[in-house]
C-alpha cells in the first residue's frame, strides 16, 4: 500500500545510512564561519530594500529619470500608474539579470576552487559596483554598477547557502542555514531606515544610500578570506586529510568516521561526473531538479520582492504621503526581520513542510484581504482614509510576517540541502539562477502590472501562492533531520517521486 502525501511528507527523519552514527556539536568555529558567510545575505537584502526607496527620491529622479519625476508631480486619473516606467524598472531589475548569468558561471568556480573563493569574488564585484553607483553621473555608469552588483549577488547567493549547509551539524542545519535569511532581512530593514534618513539629505542623499552597501560587502569579503573552506569541498577537490582535520575541528570531536565516510563516498561520485549540468538532467536527479527550479520561482511569485522593491512607490500610489510611505515600508522591514527568528526556532522541530504550508495559507488570505480593501475603498484619483490605510499596512505586515517564517528562509534552505555532492554546485546554481530570473521578470513587470491590474495585482499573487502551497503538500517530502549526504533516500520513499525513480535509467536518460 502506497502512502499519500501528509503534512509531514510521509517520510520520517531516519534513513538507511550512517546518520545515527554522526557525532559532534556546535562549535565556535561553526558559529563564526556561518555568521561571516551569512553576512552576504545582507547584500541581497540591502539592495532589495534600497532600490525602491532611492528610485522614489526626487533628487535621484531629476538626474536619471526626469520624465518619471515630471509624471510623478502631475495629477493622474489612475493612482496606480504614477511610477509606470520601464527605465526605472530596469534600474531595479538589471542587477538580477546580471546575477542570473553570473550564478551559472559561479557553479564551476565554486566546485573547482571552493565555496570561499566564490564568496570572495562576489564580495569584490559587489564592492566595485557599489562605488560606481554612489559616484554615478549618468545612467550608463549607474547601470554598469548595477551589473557588477548583480555579479556579486550571483556568486554570493550561489556559494553561501551551500557553505552554510555543509558547515552545519545535521540536527541544526535548518536553523544555521537561515542565518543567510536573517542577514537578508536585516539588510532590508537597514535599507529602509537609510532610505528614511537619506531622503532628508539634499541633494546627495541617494548617493549615500547606494554607497553604504559597501559596509556589509567589506565584512563579507574580508571575513571570507579568514573563514575555512568546507570539509565537503576539500574532499571533493582531493584534500582528504585536510578535510578530515577540518571536520574534526568544526565538530569538536575526533569521532567523525561515519560523517567523513559519507563525504568520501559522495566525493568519489562527484569526481566521477565531469559534466554536472548535463548530469542533473538524468532521471535519478529529477526530484532535485524540479525543486531547484520551482522552489525559488514560487518564492518570488509570492509577490514579496515586488512589495519590498517598490514599497515606497506602492504606498505612495495608495495615497500615503512620502514620509508615511517610508514609515510603512520600514515597518514591513521590521516585521520581516523579526519573523525570520520564528522560523529559526521552529524549523528543526516542526519541519519544513508545516511552515511552508501554513505560511502559504496566511499569505494568500492577507493578499485577498488587501485586494478587497483597495478594490472597495480606493478608486481613481483619491486617497484611502486613515483607518483603511492602517488596515492595508496591517494586512501587508501579516503577509510579510508569514513570508518571513516560511517561504522567505525555506525557499533557500530546502534547495541548498537536497543536492548530492556530485551535482551540488550545479543544483545550487540552478536554484539561484531561477530565483534571479524570476526576480528580474517580476521586478521589470511589476510597475506595469500594478498600472494594469490595479488592486487585482494582489489577487494575481494570491493565485500563485495557492498553487505553490498545493505543490508543497503533494510533492515536497520532509527534509528535517536528514543528513545532507543521505538526502537522496527521501525521494525513494515519497509517494510520487518513487514512481519516477523506480523506472530504470540509461546512460542517455534525461527528460
Amino acid at each position: 500500500m502506497e502512502d499519500g502525501p501528509s503534512i509531514l511528507g510521509g517520510v520520517g527523519s531516519s534513513t538507511n545510512g550512517r546518520a545515527e552514527q554522526y557525532k559532534g556539536r556546535v562549535t565556535v568555529h561553526v558559529i563564526i564561519a556561518c555568521i561571516v558567510a551569512a553576512t552576504g545575505g545582507s547584500l541581497f537584502g540591502y539592495d532589495v530594500g534600497i532600490s525602491g526607496g532611492v528610485a522614489s527620491m526626487d533628487d535621484f529622479l531629476q538626474i536619471f529619470f526626469p520624465s518619471v519625476y515630471k509624471h510623478k508631480m502631475q495629477a493622474h486619473e489612475n493612482n496606480y500608474c504614477k511610477y509606470n516606467n520601464q527605465g526605472i524598472a530596469a534600474f531595479t531589475s538589471t542587477l538580477y539579470i546580471a546575477g542570473f548569468v553570473a550564478s551559472l558561471v559561479a557553479a564551476p568556480v565554486t566546485r573547482k576552487f571552493g565555496r570561499r573563493t566564490s564568496i570572495i569574488v562576489g564580495g569584490i564585484s559587489f564592492l566595485i559596483g557599489s562605488a560606481l553607483n554612489a559616484a554615478a553621473v549618468n545612467l550608463e555608469m549607474l547601470i554598469i554598477g548595477r551589473i557588477l552588483q548583480g555579479v556579486g549577488i550571483g556568486f554570493g547567493n550561489q556559494a553561501i547557502p551551500l557553505y552554510l549547509s555543509e558547515m552545519a551539524p545535521t540536527h541544526l542545519r535548518g536553523g544555521l542555514n537561515m542565518m543567510f535569511q536573517v542577514a537578508t532581512t536585516f539588510g532590508i530593514f537597514t535599507a529602509n531606515m537609510i532610505n528614511y534618513g537619506t531622503q532628508q539629505i539634499k541633494p546627495w542623499g541617494w548617493r549615500l544610500a547606494l554607497g553604504l552597501a559597501a559596509i556589509p560587502t567589506l565584512l563579507m569579503t574580508i571575513g571570507g578570506i579568514f573563514i575555512p573552506e568546507t570539509p565537503n569541498s576539500l574532499v571533493e577537490r582531493g584534500s582528504k586529510e585536510q578535510g578530515r582535520k577540518l571536520l574534526e575541528k568544526i565538530r569538536g570531536t575526533d569521532d567523525v568516521d561515519a560523517e567523513f565516510q559519507d563525504m568520501l563516498d559522495a566525493g568519489a561520485l562527484a569526481n566521477s561526473i565531469k559534466h554536472p549540468y548535463w548530469n542533473i538532467l538524468k532521471r535519478r536527479y529529477r526530484p532535485e531538479l524540479i525543486m531547484a527550479i520551482f522552489m525559488p520561482a514560487f518564492q518570488i511569485l509570492t509577490g514579496i520582492n515586488s512589495i519590498l522593491f517598490y514599497a515606497p512607490m506602492l504606498f505612495q500610489s495608495m495615497g500615503f504621503g512620502r514620509e508615511a510611505s517610508l514609515y510603512s515600508s520600514a515597518l514591513t522591514g521590521v516585521v520581516l526581520s523579526l519573523s525570520t527568528f520564528i522560523s529559526i526556532a521552529t524549523v528543526d522541530r516542526l519541519g519544513r513542510r508545516p511552515l511552508l504550508i501554513s505560511g502559504g495559507i496566511q499569505m494568500m488570505i492577507s493578499q485577498v484581504i488587501a485586494a478587497i480593501i483597495l478594490g472597495v475603498k480606493f478608486g481613481e484619483n483619491q486617497e484611502l482614509s486613515k483607518g483603511y490605510s492602517i488596515s492595508v499596512v496591517v494586512v501587508l505586515s501579516l503577509f510579510v510576517l508569514a513570508f518571513g517564517w516560511s517561504w522567505g528562509p525555506l525557499g533557500w534552505t530546502v534547495p541548498s540541502e537536497i543536492f548530492p555532492l556530485e551535482i551540488r554546485s550545479a543544483g545550487q546554481s540552478i536554484t539561484v539562477a531561477a530565483n534571479l530570473l524570476f526576480t528580474f521578470i517580476i521586478a521589470q513587470a511589476f510597475l506595469s502590472l500594478l498600472c494594469t491590474f490595479t488592486y487585482g495585482i494582489f489577487l494575481f499573487f494570491a493565485g500563485w501562492i495557492a498553487i505553490m502551497t498545493i505543490f508543497v503538500y503533494l510533492f515536497l517530502p520532509e527534509t528535517k533531520g536528514i543528513p545532507i549526504e543521505e538526502m537522496s533516500l527521501i525521494w525513494r520513499k515519497h509517494w510520487f517521486w518513487k514512481r519516477i525513480l523506480s523506472v530504470p535509467s540509461t546512460t542517455n536518460d534525461t527528460w
